[in-house]
C-alpha cells in the first residue's frame, strides 16, 4: 500500500504491507466543502459567543493589543487580522492597536518570517512587539492555581482592550491549543510558564490530548487570561491543508470551549493498538524542530502496542529546537533515569524544556522511535531515536527492531487525539 506523510512544504512517499494494516486514522476534517476563509471569519465576529461585538467593544478605546500566535503556529492571520482591525478601526479609527506576537519561551520570530505571516501590507499598517519571557517589563497578577505565579507581559496587561487570535487543535497536554494560551504560555514570564508546565503538572493523568475538565495546566492557563483581561478571541479551526473551516469570535472562555467541542467531534478518532505506527507532525510550520515533534509522537504512542515502534517524520529544518532539551537526552545514562530525574524535580525548580523531555522520555520507555528527518544521525541517536532517511527505510528499520503484525498510519499526528 503506498502511503504519504506531511514533511516540511512537501510530502514523503513509501510503502507499507497492507495485509499488516489495522488501521488508517485520518483527520476526519479532510475533505472539507470550502467556503471563503475571510466569510467564515467575517460571520463569526458578527455573531459572536458570550460577548458584545467586537466593534462594541472597541468603541472609545484608544490602546488596544491583539495577542498573535509566533512563526511556529500555522495561525492565518492574513485572513484574521484585516477582519478584526475593520471591526475596531469603523468605531475607533484613532486606536493605537499594537500586535503582541506570543512567542511564550520560543526564541523570537524573525523579521522575514512576520513578513511571511503577515505579508506587506499589514506589516506597513501595524506596530509589532514580540514577546520575551525574560524581559522585566511584566505585571504581578497574583498566584494562579498551581501556586504558580502569574507574570503577564505589561504591554497587554495595560491595553485598554486585549484581544487575540488563534486556531484550535488538540494540545498533548493542554487538552487544546487557542483561547487561554494565547496568555499563558503566549506572553507570560518564563517563571510563570516553567511553574506551569512542571513535573507534577505534566505527569497529571488529566493533563493530554483532547481533555479540559480536571486538566491542572488548562485551569491554570485559563486563570491567567482571566486575570490579563483577555476580551475577546478570533479561534479558527483549520484543516491538514491548513484552511479555515470554521471560526469562533467571542468571550475568551466560551468561544474556545465552542471552539473545542468542534474540533472535539472531528479530532478524536478510536484507538486502533498496533505494533507500528506511522505518523508525521503535519508538516510545515509544526515540523521546523525536533522538539516539535514530541506533539505527533504522543498520540501515536496512545495507538501504540507496548514495546511496540513509532516511525515520526519531521523534517527539522530549524535544527531541534532547544539546547536544554537535547542535553537532557544526549547526557543522561538511560531514558528511565532520565524520567525518574525529572519526576523528582519541585516546581519551582522546573528548567526550561523539562516538559517535552518528560514527555518524550515517558514515549521512549515504553516504544522504539524512528525519526525521519533532515538532521544528523548523531543527533538522533543522542536522543536515543533511530535515524532514517526515507519512509522505505524506517519501515525496513521497524522490521528489525520487533515483530510488525499489524501497523496504523495517522498521516497528521497532530491534528488528532486518541479517545480513550
Amino acid at each position: 500500500m503506498h502511503i504519504q506523510l506531511p514533511y516540511g512544504k512537501g510530502r514523503l512517499e513509501g510503502e507499507i504491507d497492507d495485509q499488516k494494516l489495522q488501521g488508517y486514522l485520518q483527520c476526519p476534517l479532510k475533505n472539507h466543502v470550502y467556503e471563503s476563509e475571510a466569510a467564515i471569519v467575517e460571520q463569526s465576529l458578527k455573531q459572536p459567543i458570550g460577548s458584545k461585538t467586537l466593534a462594541e467593544l472597541a468603541y472609545g478605546k484608544r490602546h488596544i493589543v491583539i495577542i498573535a500566535s509566533d512563526h511556529t503556529r500555522p495561525v492565518p492571520s492574513k485572513i484574521i487580522l484585516p477582519a478584526m482591525l475593520s471591526e475596531i478601526e469603523k468605531v475607533s479609527p484613532q486606536a493605537q492597536i499594537s500586535i503582541l506576537i506570543a512567542t511564550g519561551c520560543h526564541r523570537s520570530t524573525t523579521a522575514k518570517e512576520l513578513r511571511v505571516k503577515f505579508g506587506d501590507e499589514l506589516m506597513q499598517r501595524l506596530t509589532i512587539h514580540i514577546h520575551d519571557s525574560e524581559s522585566d517589563q511584566m505585571a504581578d497578577l497574583g498566584i494562579l492555581p498551581s501556586g504558580a505565579p502569574c507574570l503577564i507581559n505589561q504591554l497587554a496587561v495595560e491595553a485598554d482592550l486585549l484581544l487575540a487570535e488563534g486556531f484550535i487543535e488538540p494540545h498533548f497536554f493542554a487538552g487544546y491549543s487557542g483561547g487561554r494560551k494565547s496568555v499563558l504560555p503566549g506572553i507570560a514570564a518564563k517563571n510563570c510558564v516553567l511553574h506551569n508546565h512542571c513535573a507534577a503538572l505534566i505527569d497529571s493523568p488529566y493533563s493530554r490530548a483532547g481533555l479540559l475538565k480536571g486538566n491542572p495546566i488548562h485551569l491554570d492557563m485559563k486563570v491567567a487570561a482571566r486575570k490579563a483581561n483577555l476580551a475577546f478571541i478570533v479561534n479558527v479551526v483549520l484543516d491538514e491543508q491548513q484552511k479555515i473551516i470554521a471560526s469562533f469570535a467571542g468571550d475568551a472562555v466560551m468561544a474556545h470551549e465552542r471552539g473545542c467541542a468542534y474540533a472535539a467531534k472531528r479530532c478524536g478518532l478510536p484507538p486502533i493498538m498496533s505494533d507500528l505506527v506511522i505518523t508525521s507532525n503535519n508538516g510545515y510550520p509544526l515540523d521546523q524542530n525536533l522538539y516539535q515533534s514530541v506533539k505527533g509522537l504522543s498520540t501515536a504512542a496512545e495507538t501504540c502496542c507496548k514495546s511496540g515502534v513509532i516511525i515520526m517524520a519531521c523534517q527539522c529544518a530549524d535544527g531541534i529546537g532547544g539546547d536544554a532539551f537535547f542535553n537532557m537526552f544526549a547526557q543522561c545514562e538511560t531514558v528511565q533515569k532520565l524520567y525518574d530525574k525529572i519526576l523528582s524535580v519541585p516546581a519551582a525548580q522546573t528548567v526550561s524544556d523539562q516538559w517535552q523531555a518528560q514527555i518524550l522520555a515517558r514515549i521512549l520507555i515504553d516504544h522504539q522511535v524512528i525519526m525521519i528527518s533532515d538532521l544528523d544521525d548523531e543527533v538522533i541517536k543522542k536522543m536515543h531515536m533511530i535515524p532514517a532517511h526515507t519512509l522505505n527505510e524506517a519501515v525496513q528499520l521497524a522490521d528489525k527492531c520487533r515483530e510488525i503484525k499489524s501497523i496504523t498510519v495517522i498521516p497528521e499526528g497532530v491534528s488528532v487525539f486518541i479517545q480513550k
